[in-house]
């Protein structure tokens, strides 16, 4: 079994008991949990020092999995996935199975599907959706890296994935749209 496969059978072990992990996504290092476990999106709310009307983004592995979440996806939705140029975040109005703590007021979910091989064998593996929200406090500047991580966040999680900490890169997070049942996108953020 490769050191890959047991990191991400471990990250699963945590996220199946409601812990919080540090892990790496497709755009930056992330606080993460179970998206269905309400308790344990409450703690990363808590690691956070974020405020709860706040939502997070949750990653998914592939269309079939964000179905169980999204009600009436658009005819159109694999070829804006087939469009993207970089992370995109979709931004969902009409939701299902769920907790409302990853909700937004509206009722809204923001889900991506990672572009990324850890993220996806982790979502794959796990067979739920993950939260995943940038691994600083609430209003300070991301950090890409491991390094760049406070230790504050470090020491909040249950978990910190051994996977990919060498990695030095920028700090992008992703493009967030607003998907409309008619399939029509609005840009939120590029």
């Amino acid at each position: 079994m490769s050191k890959e496969i047991k990191e991400i059978q471990r990250v699963v072990d945590e996220l199946l008991v409601g812990n919080v992990i540090l892990y790496p996504t497709d755009t930056v290092w992330g606080i993460g949990c179970d998206a269905e476990n309400a308790a344990a999106v409450k703690k990363v709310f808590q690691v956070k020092e974020r405020p709860e009307d706040k939502p997070f983004i949750l990653l998914v592995a592939d269309v079939e999995m964000l179905k169980r979440y999204v009600k009436n996806l658009p005819e159109n939705f694999e070829r804006h996935l087939e469009n993207q140029e970089r992370p995109t975040t979709f931004i969902f109005s009409e939701t299902q199975n769920l907790p409302p703590e990853v909700l937004a007021n509206d009722g809204s979910v923001a889900i991506r599907i990672p572009n990324d091989e850890f993220c996806h064998r982790l979502t794959r593996q796990f067979e739920r959706a993950i939260v995943s929200t940038s691994a600083n406090m609430s209003g300070e500047q991301t950090s890409g890296s491991f390094s760049g991580i406070p230790e504050s966040i470090k020491q909040k999680v249950d978990y910190v994935v051994t996977w990919r900490q060498e990695e030095e890169i920028t700090a992008q997070p992703s493009r967030i749209v607003q998907l409309h049942p008619d399939g029509s996108l609005k840009v939120i953020r590029e």
